[in-house]
């Protein structure tokens, strides 16, 4: 029997790529379910060619000129309405790949509707995993996480009985890391948009320059694997190939890597529990004789001390930070501020008197963190400008 599939993002760079391993696999999998935030031809033509029949378009005006023409598909606007035809167990496996908080709602509300859910959506796991995981637990869903630092871990600790001491997650320090100038007025946007080794969305190639990509992944280690953020820590590694360090309690450790494709993650995601041959590199011994682990440089990569004053309980200050980080970037991406006020505003701004309160109190419901942010987007010159 095939497997019924659905792919939130299936227009984003990790939905391409397993849209386009199904493709060539149509006959071990049916695709039930595709969605996309304003990409519609794209949208569309993968609709097309993996023969789906429900796909949904958030984009309220894009939505609407779709619905005029004669398409071969049963289109949604939201989450909400495909669910209110469709209910139950539907899916077999689930990608939940849109980016950003707008990625929230619809990982949340697919919970019930999949026996397995694959969250690359960072903000659900960062602002509402309390949340997410009592849903998980509610309609005995199968969480999988799809990052490379988290799946790698979640693979090594998933089939190991032993107690964690320590896990290290890498980053690859971004276009920087040997960028030699103390001046940050000389890291401009051309070159925080030239990774080195991946080829991501602009917002988050720019999150893995500032390596605030590392502080929500420590964010999503302490949720999912339920440890303290004592006993975690970030390390670069430049070339990307070993993902994350696991250190037991006996003593052993495992160092967990693969070459840098992401199709790994998600394909070894979407065969959970399957004994299965992926066509994948040779061991590169060049790159394991000179992994180059360090411990991060504080002072070229200040945004890392954000670690030291997060709360150890799941809170609403990580949405305040999400959102604060978001719009910093995005003003960044069109050239209104430098780099260097990227790092210090978001210093500062996470900083303020009038947030701190919000680490003691933990989110009840998705609408509380939707909201929070929206306040965030909404105030935002005001924080932006105010000097204290």
């Amino acid at each position: 029997m095939k497997k019924k599939i659905a792919v939130l993002g299936s227009t984003g760079s990790l939905g391409r790529i397993l849209c386009n391993y199904l493709y060539k696999n149509l006959n071990k999998y049916d695709v039930k379910l595709l969605v996309a935030n304003k990409s519609s031809t794209q949208l569309i033509s993968q609709a097309k060619k993996l023969k789906v029949k429900n796909i949904i378009i958030h984009d309220e005006k894009i939505f609407k000129k779709l619905t005029k023409q004669k398409l071969k598909f049963n289109i949604f606007n939201n989450i909400e309405d495909f669910q209110k035809i469709n209910k139950g167990k539907i899916f077999d496996y689930t990608l939940a790949a849109i980016s950003g908080l707008n990625g929230l709602v619809p990982t949340f509300k697919i919970i019930k509707n999949t026996k397995i859910i694959a969250i690359a959506n960072k903000e659900s796991i960062i602002c509402a995993w309390n949340l997410i995981s009592k849903e998980l637990k509610k309609f005995n869903t199968q969480f999988i996480p799809v990052d490379s630092e988290h799946y790698s871990a979640w693979f090594s600790i998933n089939n190991n009985k032993v107690k964690i001491k320590k896990i290290y997650l890498t980053a690859s320090g971004g276009p920087f890391l040997n960028n030699q100038s103390k001046n940050k007025n000389h890291f401009t946007l051309t070159k925080a948009l030239k990774h080195p080794n991946w080829k991501m969305g602009n917002k988050i190639t720019i999150d893995s320059a500032t390596l605030m990509n590392k502080v929500f992944e420590i964010i999503e280690a302490k949720n999912i694997f339920n440890i303290r953020y004592k006993d975690l820590q970030i390390l670069t590694h430049p070339k990307s190939y070993i993902h994350s360090i696991i250190f037991y309690h006996n003593g052993f450790f495992d160092l967990i890597g693969h070459e840098t494709s992401m199709k790994i993650p998600i394909i070894n995601s979407l065969k959970f529990n399957e004994n299965f041959k992926m066509d994948t590199s040779s061991l590169n011994l060049k790159l394991l004789n000179n992994l180059d682990l360090r411990l991060v440089d504080k002072k070229k990569f200040p945004t890392i001390k954000i670690i030291n004053n997060l709360p150890d309980n799941s809170s609403l200050f990580e949405t305040i930070l999400v959102s604060i980080n978001d719009k910093l970037v995005d003003l960044f991406l069109k050239k209104e501020i430098s780099y260097k006020d990227l790092c210090d505003s978001l210093l500062r701004i996470v900083n303020l008197k009038k947030f701190k309160r919000f680490k003691k109190i933990q989110p009840r419901n998705i609408d509380q963190i939707t909201n929070l942010s929206a306040y965030i987007n909404t105030n935002f010159d005001k924080l932006m400008y105010k000097k204290s």
